[in-house]
């Protein structure tokens, strides 16, 4: 039987996107800015995020000790809320709509490998969440993964399918449990 042989590991075709010094400028600006609660101003930090090139929209929150890998693949559209602690792992694209919510601790995950190759090849897909979806605290999205419009992830719940519109998922995977009803 086979066995994981990291020493062999490749990425390629993958790039991360940015120049070198781009992408040692926003470690900083991550760590300093975003994974701190230094500065707890939303405004400023969407204005970095443009900055690196992510697109913005109006009225975005973004709550202390958030970690983004790459803001050149982050869109995130207006009235957008970041919880504290959130980890977004922007290897490639993700797209966050209007009004979307992530929830304390929530993750968003475009990475894995392939653990059948000794190599351990790494894996990438975007993410889309569309407008009105409310990913709860704790839970994780995985690569691939659309969440329809308004759709929800309970608290802790795993999505690794996508999810349909005013649907409610729970669990690990997520099922949908029942529709969201908004009044």
């Amino acid at each position: 039987m086979f066995r994981t042989d990291l020493s062999n590991y490749n990425n390629y075709p993958y790039h991360p996107g940015g120049n070198v010094l781009k992408r040692v400028l926003w470690y900083y600006c991550n760590a300093i800015f975003f994974k701190t609660s230094i500065i707890p101003s939303s405004a400023f930090k969407a204005f970095l995020l443009k900055l690196f090139s992510a697109k913005v929209g109006k009225n975005v929150t973004i709550k202390p000790c958030v970690n983004i890998k790459y803001p050149w693949n982050l869109h995130i559209g207006d009235e957008s809320w970041i919880g504290e602690n959130v980890w977004i792992d922007s290897l490639v694209p993700i797209h966050i709509g209007a009004h979307v919510c992530l929830s304390q601790g929530a993750v968003l995950l475009t990475g894995s490998h392939n653990y059948q190759k000794t190599s351990f090849d790494l894996i990438t897909k975007g993410i889309i969440l569309e407008d009105g979806v409310w990913i709860c605290a704790g839970a994780m999205v995985n690569p691939g993964v659309t969440v329809a419009s308004h759709a929800v992830l309970t608290s802790g719940s795993i999505a690794t399918k996508n999810m349909d519109a005013y649907g409610i998922y729970q669990g690990n995977p997520a099922v949908k449990i029942r529709e969201r009803e908004i009044s």
